[in-house]
């Protein structure tokens, strides 16, 4: 069976990353100045904190249900399952929200609440010698 992980970009993975470990990265939307950018697709760490100097008005939110989906629906044509990992429940609506959309995947998604951010949710969806391949077999 092939499973894709799958993180949001809160975990720390970049794009370039994920392509080389083998998972995939949901990016978090950022609303900057009344624009919706996309972290690590079309905002670097570097952009984002001269705009912040800079003194844009800057917030976010959760992947929309459509991004979500659409990433999803997506992986399920190349795998069997998604293994989903986002950002704490404790801070944010993303895993409630995943949640609630996997009930409609007939148990090919699974959602993993495991109360993390940054450092350890990037642990948890990249461990050495458990998922250093691009494609898992159960």
């Amino acid at each position: 069976m092939k499973i894709a992980i799958v993180a949001d970009s809160n975990s720390g993975v970049t794009q370039s990353e994920a392509e080389e470990l083998g998972i995939h990265v949901l990016p978090m939307p950022f609303m900057i100045d009344g624009a919706v950018y996309y972290e690590g697709i079309d905002l670097s760490p570097e952009e984002f904190y001269r705009k912040m100097e800079e003194g844009a008005d800057i917030t976010t939110s959760q992947p929309s249900v459509g991004d979500v989906t659409e990433a999803w629906d997506r992986l399920l044509e190349a795998y069997d399952q998604v293994v989903y990992i986002p950002m704490s429940s404790g801070l944010s609506g993303s895993c409630q929200t995943a949640l609630m959309l996997a009930d409609d995947y007939d148990g090919r998604v699974h959602v993993v609440n495991n109360q993390r951010i940054s450092v350890t949710q990037r642990q948890s969806a990249w461990t050495p010698g458990i998922w250093p391949q691009k494609d898992i077999r159960l």
